[in-house]
């Protein structure tokens, strides 16, 4: 046997372990780091109880705790009646749907106030890009302008037009930190992982011009769920992968 041949061998397969428990050991610290930058805000018991269900925050979590009121808004019901889409007269890029400038720019007026909405990569599916009006620089969650593409074109579309939006009384909303821990502890199941954390505007859409929209906290999970949760009162509506809206009055235990 070659002995010298041999340390050889365990010499480097020593260094390519070494290197190997390295690099996990750096995944996991990164992991680790990640995690504590995403939960800082949250309770340890919160903290513990999320690790025990097993529920990853991936999502940010927003700091801001601004002040703000409900909408009231004339909504053109004739808008969301519509079985198909709008064709366009002049088929776009897809690709353009992420540079707002360019979109607007390349529909040359195609889609009236198109400028007013903003891109909304979670509420998007296959096919089909959303964008949410946008108010008070936040989106309205309800009011969609949705573009039909394939083949690389965008070559229809889908939108809710509302005019005459008002502020009512501005309140202090609650911190996406306390949301976020009560759905964990109340709502969230195990092994769930939250995607998305937004501060918009939510509301159930009636039959009549007029509507009214509250501020309202969009948290997103990975397989789709949606929970709205009012970000005066706490109460929580979730929306599932088939669209059902079910409202719980109750609201989050916030007070915890």
């Amino acid at each position: 046997m070659d002995w010298g041949r041999a340390k050889s061998v365990l010499i480097i397969s020593f260094l390519m372990l070494n290197v190997l428990l390295g690099y996990q050991l750096w995944v996991d610290l990164r992991e680790q780091l990640n995690a504590n930058v995403n939960t800082a805000e949250l309770p340890a018991d919160k903290v513990q109880l999320m690790n025990q269900k097993r529920i990853t925050l991936s999502a940010s979590l927003p700091g801001s705790t601004p002040q703000l009121s409900d909408l009231s808004y004339l909504l053109k019901a004739d808008s969301r009646k519509l079985e198909k889409p709008e064709v366009l007269e002049k088929p776009v890029d897809s690709a353009l749907i992420f540079s707002m400038t360019e979109l607007i720019r390349a529909m040359d007026g195609q889609i009236p106030d198109i400028e007013s909405y903003s891109f909304d990569l979670q509420s998007s599916r296959d096919g089909v890009a959303v964008f949410h009006r946008m108010a008070e620089g936040r989106p309205m969650f309800n009011v969609k302008l949705e573009l039909y593409y394939s083949d690389l074109k965008v070559t229809g579309y889908k939108q809710d037009l509302v005019d005459d939006i008002k502020m009512g009384e501005a309140q202090q909303v609650i911190p996406a930190a306390k949301v976020v821990a009560s759905l964990i502890e109340t709502y969230i199941e195990e092994g769930s992982e939250i995607t998305d954390i937004q501060l918009g505007y939510h509301g159930q859409i009636f039959d009549s011009e007029e509507q009214v929209t509250a501020p309202s906290w969009r948290v997103t999970l990975e397989d789709g769920e949606v929970f709205y949760v009012h970000a005066i009162s706490g109460e929580v509506t979730t929306e599932g992968a088939g669209d059902e809206v079910t409202v719980d009055p109750s609201g989050l235990p916030l007070g915890q």
